[in-house]
C-alpha cells in the first residue's frame, strides 16, 4: 500500500528543516556566502517541491471528487489535469 501523499510532504520538509539546520550553522561560522547562497537555493526548491506536491494533493482529490460522477470524460480530465499542473 501506497504512502499517504502528506507523509511523503512532510518527510521532504523535515529534510529541508534539517538542510535549514546546517545553514544556520553554516551563516554561525561565516561560511562564504557563495556556499550558503547555493544550499539556501537548494532548500527553497525543496519548499516549493513540497508546496507544489501538497497543492497538487489537495486539487486532485477535490477534482476527483468533483468529476467522478461524469465518468470517463471526467477521469480523463482529471489525468490530463494533473499532468499540465506539473509544470507549474
Amino acid at each position: 500500500m501506497p504512502d499517504h501523499p502528506h507523509a511523503a510532504i512532510s518527510r521532504r520538509l523535515k529534510r529541508a528543516h534539517g538542510h535549514m539546520q546546517t545553514i544556520i550553522e553554516m551563516v554561525e561560522q561565516d561560511r562564504p556566502c557563495l556556499e550558503i547562497a547555493q544550499q539556501l537555493q537548494a532548500v527553497e526548491g525543496a519548499i516549493e517541491n513540497a508546496k507544489k506536491a501538497l497543492i497538487l494533493d489537495h486539487l486532485g482529490h477535490s477534482l476527483d471528487r468533483s468529476l467522478i460522477s461524469s465518468g470517463s470524460k471526467g477521469k480523463a480530465a482529471i489525468r490530463e489535469f494533473k499532468l499540465i499542473a506539473k509544470y507549474l
